[in-house]
């Protein structure tokens, strides 16, 4: 990185962020100026920027600051925390890209005049289009009980909860990217947290007993790469194969 910096007073212009809160966050420890000149006055370098980035990114996840701080403690690699970031903003592109279809074909259709079309104004809308699959795989409890959950969470709580996945997920993008054996220690380790992660989810088949069972695992492994929708989580069929032979070789030892 370059040496330059920028001063507390373009930060706040640039960013939104007031001057004051930009204070506030040096005070807690949460990013702290790269210098203070001898008047008192705040100066930001580029470390000190990608850092505010990723602030910012998780204030809209609604996470609290102690969470942030706690996370960017953790997470030191800022270029693999982005990447995540990344793909979760690029879901939600995709969802509003549809959303923005859909409004645009409403609109076009009742100015034509022409009947509606229900299948068509509701794309993108859906927080339950997996709904069929899994009732179908796992039974409509199974459905019910997860429904109930996502719906139960906080906004903090669900926030986190989508971090974590988004997390997980690119995880799963670069082993099999890096060309890890899925039954090697890296593809393993992966599927251990999968399975961790599934079991928090009520309805989960085995989550009772604080782990899904191995039928489960090796089931969800084939829709992941029978389902495009899912296979786009983990970089396409070539990574949701990656991840389907991990979980499997994991659920064999579950066996």
């Amino acid at each position: 990185m370059s040496t330059r910096e920028w001063p507390i007073s373009e930060i706040a212009g640039l960013t939104g962020v007031t001057s004051r809160t930009l204070r506030h966050y040096d005070a807690i420890g949460l990013i702290a100026p790269s210098r203070v000149g001898a008047n008192g006055y705040r100066y930001y370098d580029e470390g000190a920027l990608v850092r505010l980035q990723r602030v910012l990114l998780l204030r809209e996840l609604g996470l609290g600051l102690p969470t942030i701080a706690e996370l960017l403690e953790r997470e030191t690699d800022a270029p693999a925390a982005l990447r995540r970031h990344l793909g979760r903003l690029r879901a939600e592109q995709e969802l509003l890209g549809r959303r923005i279809a859909a409004v645009l074909s409403t609109i076009d259709t009742m100015e034509k005049e022409e009947p509606l079309m229900a299948e068509k104004m509701f794309d993108g809308f859906d927080h339950t289009r997996y709904r069929e699959e899994v009732e179908e795989r796992w039974g409509s409890e199974a459905y019910a009980r997860s429904d109930d959950w996502w719906r139960g969470m906080s906004d903090t709580d669900r926030a986190a909860w989508t971090e974590r996945s988004a997390a997980l997920a690119e995880d799963w993008r670069a082993a099999a990217s890096a060309g890890e054996d899925p039954a090697g220690p890296a593809g393993q380790e992966l599927a251990r947290r999968q399975a961790e992660w599934l079991a928090g989810i009520p309805g989960t088949p085995g989550s009772e007993a604080g782990a899904p069972t191995a039928e489960y695992l090796t089931g969800l492994g084939e829709m992941y790469v029978a389902d495009p929708r899912f296979a786009a989580n983990y970089g396409g069929v070539e990574g949701a194969t990656f991840v389907r032979d991990a979980l499997a070789a994991y659920a064999r030892t579950l066996s």
